[in-house]
């Protein structure tokens, strides 16, 4: 097989405005991220509130996920991702609305993070299963380590940003993240993909639960998105992240934007590295040595009091999680139909929101009960159990070789 270039994929105009819109629409999505938590625990001071704020977004992705990969299996994936970045971008403009109004309380907000889930639900399955139309199968790959370095830059960017202009106020951080995703949706509208020939049997409970029973048949699928939902279910600490900056770090709103960008330095590092770099062989132990290491990062950083040791931490933990990202991506687009890709990417969806989300309001009930260290001690220690336990009842994922053979 002829090896392909580490820049290959940016010889396409769609998969470049793809990439631009990307990196736009995430960094508005962090900034926001950061204010609302950083809003939220200012108002309250209490840790659950910051659990709430993940369950909130958790509920309507994870209900409306297979009813979203339904739809983008029968409508153009562009017009959802473009709409949903419309959404997203009406959303901050509330935002800066009930910032500008501060006797409101925290229930608002709350309301609008809801919608915010809603949007994120559709946009999922769209976002994942649209990028293979883009480039030629050859591409893939590298498609992905490139789409996975442009989103962890943007994950860079977005916090640190956010936390410094939070300084100018929340209605200054909202304001920019309209207009950046607005922008997003113009350059989405703007792609020209690949047509595809769709089916059209009738929407039955069967064909919405097609994804499921796709995904439970195949258990290299299963295995990868289900070891990342519970690896990052127990070990995510990014919720608690106010807690850390303002208690046991003291580095302030600032100091928070920069510890919810360390865990994407250490991923666009390692993205970078597996495009020139690509993994030749044994991609599934890989996939399991870096889950455990994750869990390991952690663990130091949960113990952790230095802010220099918390940032290293951090960024350890994010590099390991893209090597994850990158290997369960490639396997679970390239080993499903692209007349299925929707519905299967609407299930990896849910994965990701309820280790995502649902991972924020474990983090802050087991913190409101344990206190906030030993959260994120006992949260990292499962997620390296969780990983001897998958090498030991998914021996598929151990005999993962080379990725481009996924297809």
């Amino acid at each position: 097989m002829a090896a392909v270039a580490p820049r290959a994929a940016f010889q396409h105009r769609d998969f470049r405005l793809y990439l631009t819109a990307r990196f736009l629409s995430n960094v508005g999505s962090q900034m926001m991220s950061v204010a609302v938590a950083w809003q939220v625990y200012a108002i309250t001071h209490r840790v659950i509130d910051l659990g709430y704020v993940g369950l909130v977004q958790f509920v309507p992705a994870f209900g409306f996920s297979t009813l979203a990969g339904q739809l983008a299996d029968r409508i153009d994936r562009g017009r959802i991702l473009a709409t949903c970045s419309l959404v997203l971008s009406t959303c901050a403009l509330a935002l800066l609305s009930l910032a500008s109004a501060p006797a409101h309380g925290i229930s608002p907000i709350y309301v609008v993070l809801f919608f915010i889930g809603v949007a994120r639900s559709f946009a999922g399955p769209a976002g994942q299963s649209f990028l293979p139309s883009l480039v030629p199968l050859e591409h893939f790959p590298n498609a992905v380590a490139w789409g996975s370095t442009v989103w962890q830059v943007s994950t860079i960017v977005g916090p640190s940003l956010g936390g410094v202009l939070y300084g100018a106020g929340a209605s200054c951080v909202y304001g920019i993240c309209a207009a950046l995703l607005a922008t997003a949706s113009a350059l989405v509208f703007s792609i020209r993909s690949r047509p595809i020939v769709r089916k059209t049997e009738p929407v039955s409970l069967q064909t919405i639960l097609a994804g499921f029973r796709y995904v439970r048949r195949h258990r290299v699928i299963l295995g990868s998105v289900s070891l990342d939902l519970f690896a990052v279910l127990l070990g995510g600490a990014t919720a608690l992240l106010p807690v850390y900056a303002s208690d046991y770090l003291r580095v302030g709103a600032t100091g928070l934007g920069v510890l919810r960008s360390a865990p994407a330095i250490g991923a666009a590092a390692m993205a970078v590295v597996l495009a020139y770099r690509p993994l030749e062989h044994r991609a599934g132990p890989t996939m399991l040595a870096s889950v455990a290491l994750f869990g390991v990062a952690t663990v130091v950083f949960g113990l952790s009091r230095n802010f220099g040791l918390s940032l290293a931490a951090l960024a350890v933990l994010g590099a390991a999680d893209m090597v994850s990202v990158m290997v369960r991506s490639t396997v679970v687009q390239l080993r499903t139909p692209h007349e299925m890709r929707g519905r299967v990417s609407a299930v990896n969806t849910m994965f990701i929101v309820a280790s995502n989300e649902l991972g924020e309001f474990e983090s802050g009930i087991t913190a409101a009960w344990f206190g906030p260290v030993a959260a994120v001690v006992v949260g990292g220690v499962g997620s390296i159990v969780v990983v001897a336990l998958y090498a030991l009842f998914f021996p598929e994922l151990r005999a993962i070789d080379r990725l481009n053979d996924a297809a």
